[in-house]
């Protein structure tokens, strides 16, 4: 379960009511029919949910199948209440397994414009970022994963706060479809 936006407006870093060193804490592991009903509060979030919805569908489509996602960003913030505004994008990582046989220079040559930051970011509405799995640990990515870590576990003006961790299995994809579009407006589709 997703915890709801704490008083300050964000999802709690550490499951409210739990000790300071519970590991019940964020990331928060959901599904992704989760997130949508969770998250989709208005017509700006719904199109941001339909972007990644779609994007996620491209990465399906090059045969990833495999891997999870760090969702964050103030898409995951109250920052209607907060700053008076629609979330722009959700920030997403997607940490995933390259299909088998397929190396990551193959993988790009599928569809090179699945990663282009600037392009993705503007047709999906999702700030993206791909990581490859299956690579020996090395001090690099160990600095990688605690950069995105320490950098989605604060706010801007440094306030602690949470983010969420959905599969990247292509199942989870027909239910969030589902409840997104019992979202929609009557008459629209997703």
């Amino acid at each position: 379960m997703i915890p709801l936006w704490n008083m300050a407006g964000v999802v709690p870093p550490i499951r409210p009511g739990m000790p300071g060193h519970s590991p019940d804490r964020s990331p928060y592991s959901a599904v992704l029919a989760d997130v949508i009903e969770r998250f989709s509060t208005s017509p700006e979030r719904i199109n941001i949910l339909q972007g990644l919805l779609r994007l996620r569908a491209a990465f399906h489509a090059m045969g990833v199948v495999s891997g999870f996602q760090w969702v964050d960003g103030s898409f995951l913030e109250h920052v209607e209440v907060l700053e008076s505004r629609p979330p722009k994008d959700v920030d997403v990582v997607s940490y995933f397994d390259l299909p088998a046989g397929v190396s990551e220079v193959d993988l790009v040559k599928r569809d090179p414009e699945i990663f282009d930051h600037e392009k993705v970011k503007a047709t999906y509405q999702v700030d993206h970022y791909p990581v490859v799995l299956g690579k020996s640990i090395d001090a690099l990515q160990i600095r990688q994963i605690s950069y995105w870590y320490s950098m989605w576990s604060h706010r801007r003006d440094g306030m602690w706060k949470g983010f969420i961790q959905v599969s990247l299995d292509p199942a989870e994809d027909i239910l969030a479809l589902q409840t997104l579009a019992a979202k929609l407006p009557a008459g629209t589709t997703s």
